[in-house]
């Protein structure tokens, strides 16, 4: 990041595979709240399948995603919030939802993780430690990277193709990653989930500011945010991915060079269950198909050098 070497390689993504990453992240965050709500369950013959819509908690998501879609389609401010709030409320009425045992407790300590990363710094002395550390490093970098450009992109930040002010945004992120795994949390990386706040029209660093101090006080009411379950919040990723799935239309669909790459992150993000495998199926189609259509000479040499690193990455490291 000091180098500015992330700034670099988010600017140089062409725009089409930005566009896909953004709703490559749109379709995964909406898996995982169909996943949450249990619409969507493992299936042994047939990967995933439709789940047991007849269970209490399912029933409860799904009364939490219709009142949310008609409140978003009424165009009601707050809409995505009070849905989760009318969810949580009826959770609790029909016995899905325990009531919390008590509303404030005391803050864990933090002398028990602080400062342990540290001490084993030097413990990375093999080449097989190395290459788990290198790869978590590859898929931190990446699941950032497509993150920051998909938020982005949601928020209209984007101009031509660049994000403004990414240095900044990315230095934020790497101390924030660094200091939290020096505390002993983990690592307190940009998260998709703020998707949910953009689409409600947060789009300043103050919204930002205003989340950490609330985060800080929720630190003392921990008990009370545990009637706030995955039924509850699921509701939210699914209308927030079908927000984010409306950047689909801006991909260059009838060339083929270009909707190969970008369909393959857009799907491969949910099916892989990973923002940086998405965007590794992706950019290492990219240059081939480029190159296949006489137009090599405009895949940038970083482009190239990432196909490299993620073949690496994908047949070598990661496996």
């Amino acid at each position: 990041t000091f180098f500015k070497v992330r700034e670099a390689i988010i600017n140089l993504i062409p725009q089409d595979l930005k566009v896909a990453i953004a709703s490559g992240i749109g379709l995964f965050i909406a898996f995982i709240g169909l996943a949450d709500a249990g619409l969507i369950v493992a299936n042994d013959a047939t990967m995933v399948s439709l789940g047991h819509l007849s269970s209490g908690t399912s029933l409860l998501s799904i009364f939490g995603i219709i009142v949310t879609l008609i409140l978003i389609s009424r165009r009601v401010p707050a809409a995505i919030f009070i849905g989760m709030i009318l969810t949580a409320i009826v959770g609790i009425l029909t016995g899905l939802i325990d009531l919390p045992s008590s509303i404030v407790s005391t803050v864990p300590s933090l002398a028990p993780t602080f400062g342990e990363s540290i001490k084993h710094i030097g413990d990375i002395n093999s080449f097989q430690l190395a290459t788990v550390v290198l790869t978590f490093l590859i898929v931190t970098f990446f699941d950032t990277a497509g993150t920051m450009i998909g938020l982005a992109t949601q928020a209209g930040f984007m101009k031509d193709g660049e994000m403004p002010r990414a240095g900044k945004a990315l230095m934020a992120d790497a101390v924030g990653m660094t200091v939290g795994a020096v505390i002993g949390t983990s690592p307190t990386s940009a998260y998709v989930e703020s998707s949910a706040g953009i689409a409600v029209g947060g789009r300043s660093g103050m919204t930002s500011v205003w989340t950490g101090i609330l985060f800080l006080l929720a630190l003392f009411f921990s008990p009370l945010l545990g009637v706030v379950t995955s039924q509850v919040t699921a509701p939210a990723l699914i209308v927030v991915g079908i927000l984010m799935a409306e950047n689909l239309r801006h991909i260059k669909w009838d060339d083929f060079a270009i909707a190969a790459p970008a369909f393959l992150i857009v799907i491969g993000m949910p099916l892989t269950y990973s923002i940086s495998d998405g965007i590794a199926l992706g950019f290492i189609v990219y240059p081939i198909t480029m190159l296949a259509t006489k137009r090599g000479k405009s895949v940038h040499p970083m482009m190239w050098a990432l196909a490299i690193i993620f073949l690496v990455y994908l047949f070598i490291v990661a496996h």
